[in-house]
């Protein structure tokens, strides 16, 4: 039995073996008699995690399914003995689409052609653009591949960092000499311990100036209050689709800063990304049954 969090989910899942149920279930709401079967949890995205009392309770419970790349707000609900995945590649393209149009805008000024247009002003600017530029772009994975390779079709000079070096790759343990050197630094990493406040007040100081900070990772991997204090003295630039707090409050200082472009947090939020979710679930379901290797298999926090 596999459990989906909304209806159009079941529609979703493809063909799934023989005699198998699907039921809906958030895991917020009152448990469905069906759910002592359940060898199967899809998880509700952009949703908290259900109490870990609720999951502990699904006897039958072998794996939970994301729908999201980020699994931080998981990690302490989930049994033992039960494999958590995550949802890579269902908003890779999303994610980095949005990253590289944050990334032009902003290297391009569009901001300020915006201002001008709500001003009936026709006011021509020098901008700058991706060729001839150094891009450092942390985080290895599916989103930051994408940004990278976007990023050279342009004519940067790109820099891919991970956590451990290996061929196109630095390791993360060089970034205090690679940030210095880059014009235009893209998050793509997990929230970790290590990566948690990975962008403080020494990590932007070191930024050269005019350079631009892309974040579509998670808000806490960059310190507000030093990005806030930074972005204020109009050293440098910076596209977010992701803050800390959020959502962010209206009386929150980051809203007026300047330099800034900011989206609430819709890297995954285009059309299409609940058939590309739902397909992996079923997937994923169609590779349990059959005791197959799973995708996504999340060990240590990633």
């Amino acid at each position: 039995m596999i459990s989906v969090p909304e209806p159009v989910g079941a529609d979703l899942l493809g063909e799934l073996p023989p005699a198998t149920e699907v039921v809906v279930w958030d895991g917020h709401c009152a448990a469905p008699p069906e759910a002592d079967g359940i060898e199967m949890f899809v998880g509700p995205y952009n949703a908290p995690a259900p109490e870990a009392d609720v999951l502990a309770g699904l006897p039958r419970l072998r794996v939970i399914q994301l729908l999201s790349a980020g699994v931080e707000p998981w990690l302490p609900v989930v049994p033992d003995g039960v494999q958590l995945c995550n949802g890579r590649g269902i908003h890779g393209a999303s994610t980095a689409e949005l990253a590289f149009a944050g990334m032009l805008a902003s290297l391009r000024d569009l901001p300020a052609y915006l201002a001008a247009q709500g001003e009936h002003r026709w006011e021509r600017r020098t901008s700058g653009g991706l060729d001839g530029r150094r891009v450092l772009v942390i985080g290895a994975g599916d989103i930051g591949g994408r940004i990278a390779d976007a990023a050279r079709l342009f004519g940067a000079e790109v820099t891919l960092v991970g956590r451990t070096a290996r061929d196109g790759v630095r390791a993360s343990a060089e970034l205090p000499r690679l940030v210095p050197e880059h014009e235009v630094v893209a998050l793509a990493v997990p929230l970790t311990a290590d990566t948690d406040r990975l962008v403080d007040a020494r990590f932007l100081a070191s930024m050269p100036d005019g350079a631009l900070l892309v974040n579509v990772a998670r808000g806490s991997v960059v310190d507000t209050g030093a990005l806030v204090a930074e972005l204020r003295t109009g050293r440098l630039r910076a596209f977010l689709d992701v803050t800390d707090p959020e959502p962010l409050p209206a009386e929150h200082s980051l809203w007026d800063v300047p330099n800034l472009l900011l989206t609430p947090h819709v890297g995954g939020g285009t059309r299409g990304w609940k058939r590309r979710a739902y397909g992996l679930a079923g997937e994923q379901f169609r590779r349990l049954v059959a005791g197959e290797p799973l995708h996504n298999r999340v060990a240590a926090g990633y």
